[in-house]
Parts: C-alpha cells; sequence; structure tokens
C-alpha cells in the first residue's frame, strides 16, 4: 500500500449518517483530460488504492459520464473547480497527472513541480510527452493490478465503450518513487 500523511476529511451535516465520516485517510487527485483516459491508463492502479482504503478524486476539465469511475469506485470531480487561480495551495498525498493535461494546463504544470518538490507527496505520470525536467526527476514503474482490479478494470473499459477484453495484469506510470513515504509504496520500478 502506498501512502503520505493522512489528512482529516471533516463531515457535512449531510455525512453525520456516514460511519466512515472523519475518519483519517488518504487522498490521491487524479488529473487527466478524459475518463477514458483514466481508465485506461491507471484504472486498476486507482481501483486497488481505493480497494486499500484510499480517497481517490478524478480531476476533469469536462465531467461527462463518469459511470465507469464509479465502476472503480473514484470519485469525478470539476477541474476547473478544485484548481481555480484563488485556490489554496494543494498539499495532497498522492498526486497522479496524465501527459496532455500536463502540456495543456499551465496550473498543473506548476502543481506536478510542486508535488516532486514536497517529500511527503508521491507524484505518479502516465503517457509520454513530459519535458527534461520531469524525466529526470521520474522513473518507469509498474502497480501489479490485484484479481480484482483487473475485473473492474475491465467492466469499467466496457462501460467506457473500449474494449471487452480482460484487463492486463500490470500498468505502467512514472513515478519520483520518494524513499521518505510513511508507508512503502504500491508501484515499484521496473
Amino acid at each position: 500500500m502506498t501512502t503520505s500523511t493522512p489528512v482529516h476529511n471533516p463531515c457535512s451535516s449531510e455525512q453525520l449518517s456516514d460511519p466512515y465520516c472523519g475518519v483519517l485517510t488518504y487522498r490521491l487527485d487524479v488529473v487527466a483530460n478524459t475518463v477514458v483516459d483514466v481508465v485506461r491508463s491507471a484504472g486498476g492502479w486507482l481501483y486497488d488504492r481505493v480497494a486499500a482504503g484510499w480517497d481517490v478524486h478524478v480531476l476533469l476539465p469536462h465531467r461527462g459520464d463518469t459511470r465507469p469511475l464509479q465502476i472503480l469506485g473514484v470519485h469525478a470531480d470539476d477541474l476547473d473547480e478544485q484548481f481555480a487561480p484563488a485556490s489554496a495551495p494543494w498539499l495532497g498525498q498522492g498526486l497522479a497527472v496524465s501527459a496532455d493535461v500536463f502540456a495543456a494546463h499551465p496550473r498543473i504544470r506548476e502543481l506536478v513541480f510542486e508535488a516532486l518538490d514536497h517529500r511527503l507527496t508521491e507524484v505518479a505520470l502516465w503517457d509520454d510527452g513530459w519535458p527534461l525536467a520531469v524525466g529526470r526527476r521520474t522513473t518507469t514503474v509498474q502497480h501489479v493490478l490485484s484479481g480484482a482490479a483487473r475485473i473492474f478494470k475491465s467492466y469499467a473499459l466496457a462501460e467506457a465503450g473500449i474494449s471487452a477484453q480482460p484487463a492486463g495484469p500490470t500498468e505502467t506510470l512514472r513515478s519520483d518513487m520518494k524513499t521518505c513515504l510513511p508507508v512503502a509504496s504500491d508501484l515499484v520500478p521496473v
């Protein structure tokens, strides 16, 4: 299981009946252009994070149909609302970003560099085209999907209209592989 410093999630009045409200959790923010990109590139890893107790939020510029993300157990949020220019600095435990979003959004580029500099934030990236300043600070890693992750990813892919074939056993990402995270990462160097 991968982690960093837990964060306390305060409960709203509507959430008071939730038995898990207020429990310390880890948060992973995933930034991508499309639901299809997230499911295809990191769906199994995200499912395994949710199964391990992480609070996973996928931030999209246009939400569209988020049913594939619901199958994986992750939340879909609006990218612009989460990272408005006037918003407070982001200090999450995990950040995963696609190369397309990195190239298109200056605020996300800034966020990736901030996260790479923050010793308690795990950074994961996918796709090609990373600038040298990012590429030098990351290495190729894999996540070995659990059996359940492979099944749920396959269902999410089918719901997204991508494929009816089973999901593969691994997903390949790039990561900064920080050694000072409080708990070992589930991403292993290739």
